[in-house]
């Protein structure tokens, strides 16, 4: 696993786009051999295509994880610098935003990102790279209202997915006037509907009660037979802004609605709507 992912990592530092491009193939390739479920009979593909007309490969159940040694060794790699995946793709994102806007380029930004969203889910540990600054920052000038409309609708995916259960990032976005770059993005009369839309679904998001860090990521690590160490998950994100969640702490929803409040106007009726389909289970109490 090593040797692939040091080949794609040296396509991922090129200048070079298709040599991007065959980077980022090789690790969602990778990826997609660690979380999906291959067929195994022949009356499984052919039900497959029966029922989907094409042969599709199922989503492995997290439970089944722990007893898959690719993923296991993913998992362990992802823990020191050298091999982390998350911080690979940053370094390509900021090459990327750097060409400016054009066709090609924002394919490889929007394939980058679907990538960075993926390693995050698998590997938590690695949204601690989005407690610093210089990292924070990328997510937010992709947001820039001169950015491609796949590129912002994806950056905002992104943008969640290193928010989730880490409420010491949501500190360090509201630090750098996020909420500011959201809202101003939404207000804009050039954004498009369908980005206001995942803007709106971000704003719903950011207002639900926060998660105390480890909460739900302890039931996960259960469930794939893997722990880390406090010394490992800080390695990757060392040396920035970013505190401990006993440091920064939580914030409840009707403080977050307060800040809000100052660039938006009307949100207490997204608070109420929260209140009425309290998603996912979430207590307003």
């Amino acid at each position: 696993m090593e040797n692939l992912l040091s080949l794609s990592f040296d396509y991922l530092s090129s200048c070079d786009g298709v040599k991007i491009r065959k980077g980022l193939r090789q690790l969602e390739g990778l990826l997609a051999q660690i979380c999906l479920s291959r067929t195994t009979t022949a009356a499984e593909r052919r039900r497959s295509v029966i029922q989907d007309g094409v042969s599709k490969s199922r989503p492995k159940d997290l439970a089944s994880l722990s007893e898959d040694p690719a993923f296991r060794e993913f998992f362990k790699l992802q823990e020191g610098f050298e091999w982390n995946v998350a911080i690979r793709l940053i370094s390509c994102l900021e090459r990327l935003l750097g060409k400016g806007s054009n066709g090609q380029n924002d394919l490889l930004l929007v394939s980058s990102l679907d990538l960075l969203r993926g390693v995050l889910l698998i590997h938590p540990p690695s949204r601690s790279l989005f407690a610093r600054d210089i990292y924070m920052n990328l997510l937010l000038d992709l947001l820039d209202p001169s950015s491609c409309p796949a590129v912002q609708a994806s950056a905002i995916l992104t943008l969640v997915t290193a928010l989730l259960e880490q409420p010491n990032i949501t500190r360090c976005f509201e630090n750098l006037d996020g909420l500011l770059t959201v809202t101003s993005l939404f207000k804009n009369r050039g954004t498009g509907r369908e980005v206001k839309l995942k803007l709106v679904e971000f704003l719903y998001f950011y207002l639900m009660p926060e998660t105390p860090y480890g909460g739900q990521n302890h039931v996960a690590d259960e469930q794939t037979g893997l722990r880390r160490s406090s010394s490992k998950s800080s390695r990757i994100g060392s040396g920035g802004r970013g505190k401990t969640q006993g440091e920064e702490g939580t914030r409840t929803t009707k403080e977050k609605q307060k800040s809000l409040g100052r660039y938006l106007n009307n949100v207490e009726d997204l608070v109420e709507d929260l209140k009425e389909t309290a998603p996912f289970g979430a207590s307003f109490a």
